[in-house]
């Protein structure tokens, strides 16, 4: 069996996160959905996903006051990031910042969640240029993705880019 290169992305949250399995050839997602961050965890010790590498979108400080729910996501973060050092072997596992992906995404510092999934699909749609989802008869390349989906998705192309402008 071949196994297709593919980055899990994943977009933490304190209870729950976004994740994507993302084809590296294409930018294709072939698995993703939101879940309870200890489902995710079963998800990456499971090994039914073999990725190549891991993209954990990284909560970064601007100076102002946080709460209690960005804290858990920091400790959430570190138990994905570790959890795939453990059963996913020697891959990288890097952190994508939240401005890496405005910048790269959208160009500009002032993106925001609905301008980024925008230019995701404005980038990928091929029919349904308003949502990128289609219909059950006709899906476009995000048929099925909802809530922090797009987030997950938007970490793993971020990642994606990245590493090509390196090579």
């Amino acid at each position: 069996m071949t196994v297709e290169p593919t980055i899990l992305a994943i977009d933490p949250g304190n209870t729950e996160s976004g994740w994507c399995l993302v084809r590296r050839e294409d930018y294709k997602p072939l698995r993703f959905g939101k879940v309870e961050n200890a489902k995710l965890l079963e998800l990456i010790q499971a090994s039914d996903i073999e990725p190549e590498a891991v993209a954990i979108e990284m909560v970064a400080s601007y100076g102002m006051a946080v709460g209690r729910e960005v804290f858990e996501t920091c400790v959430w973060i570190g138990r994905f990031w570790q959890a795939a050092l453990e059963y996913l072997g020697d891959i990288p596992i890097e952190f994508v910042y939240r401005l890496d992906e405005k910048l790269t995404l959208c160009h500009s510092p002032k993106a925001n969640d609905s301008t980024i999934r925008q230019a995701l699909v404005d980038r990928f749609a091929a029919h349904d240029l308003k949502t990128g989802k289609g219909t059950k008869a006709d899906p476009d390349w995000f048929y099925g993705f909802a809530k922090d989906m797009w987030a997950a998705y938007a970490v793993g192309v971020t990642w994606l880019d990245k590493q090509k402008e390196h090579v």
